[in-house]
């Protein structure tokens, strides 16, 4: 089988994407998905998605973790299968579209910075130093001191297969707040991938909720990963409660091509 797909980046953080309007993909392994992630034997992404039909929506979003397994909310994701939509002929700058933890709203402002919606959040959880949020996905924050020389990949990984997070996993984000404190440098372990990535947008997202410096009301904080900057807006309603939150930065059409299916593999 003859696959075509469209590869998009969102600060660094990189998707196979493909348009499965007409169902034809509805036998994609685990194993199959892995290797077209692959960065030595297949296309190489961080996750893999399929845009689909579906009643009352623009679009629904279906991902997939570069392990082969259907993930939970991915952010930056969600940017640029939006753009990818667009480019696939579902004209308009304004989208409402279904993901694997509800509906998302998301605009296409000027020069491909994609805006998404992201949950509300109604709860952070404070385990000694760390705390714990879901924002589509759940990500452990911790603050570290010289970020840029930590050993992300041991540190995360000690942390995802501890006996607390082994089973269901967790992405595991390292920030350091910088002397203006609103603005935060992040590092990111993403569990699926089970690597360090360049960017992570829905742990950028809870890094911003977590380093609010506006008690109540709108705040703005610039999240800077090692793919770029993501810029997090949201409102502080009460203690952990925070809605109207917009993941927003840069996406990228990369390139496209096509994949004959029955030549990928781990030999």
């Amino acid at each position: 089988m003859i696959l075509r797909f469209e590869k998009y980046q969102g600060t660094g953080n990189d998707f196979i994407i493909v348009d499965n309007r007409d169902q034809s993909l509805h036998t994609l392994t685990e194993e199959t998905i892995q290797l077209l992630c692959d960065r030595h034997r297949g296309i190489g992404a961080d996750g893999f998605m399929l845009l689909q039909e579906k009643e009352g929506y623009d679009f629904e979003m279906k991902y997939f973790n570069a392990d082969g397994k259907e993930g939970s909310l991915c952010g930056n994701g969600g940017r640029c299968i939006t753009l990818f939509a667009k480019k696939a002929g579902i004209d308009k700058d304004q989208f409402n579209f279904l993901a694997i933890d509800g509906p998302h709203e998301a605009h296409i402002r000027t020069n491909n910075y994609v805006a998404l919606r992201m949950k509300d959040v109604n709860q952070i959880q404070q385990q000694k130093d760390d705390f714990i949020v879901n924002t589509g996905s759940p990500h452990l924050i911790r603050f570290a001191r010289g970020l840029q020389q930590l050993d992300v990949v041991k540190e995360g990984r000690a942390v995802r297969f501890s006996k607390a997070f082994a089973e269901e996993g967790i992405n595991v984000n390292f920030i350091e707040l910088e002397k203006n404190e609103e603005s935060l440098q992040i590092r990111t372990y993403e569990r699926g991938v089970e690597n360090e990535t360049l960017s992570c947008g829905t742990g950028a997202t809870a890094a911003a909720l977590v380093c609010y410096h506006h008690e109540n009301g709108f705040n703005n904080v610039v999240v800077k990963t090692r793919g770029g900057n993501l810029q997090i807006e949201y409102n502080r309603i009460a203690t952990h409660q925070f809605n109207n939150i917009w993941l927003c930065g840069p996406a990228h059409f990369v390139f496209e091509g096509t994949i004959d299916l029955s030549t990928v593999s781990h030999e």
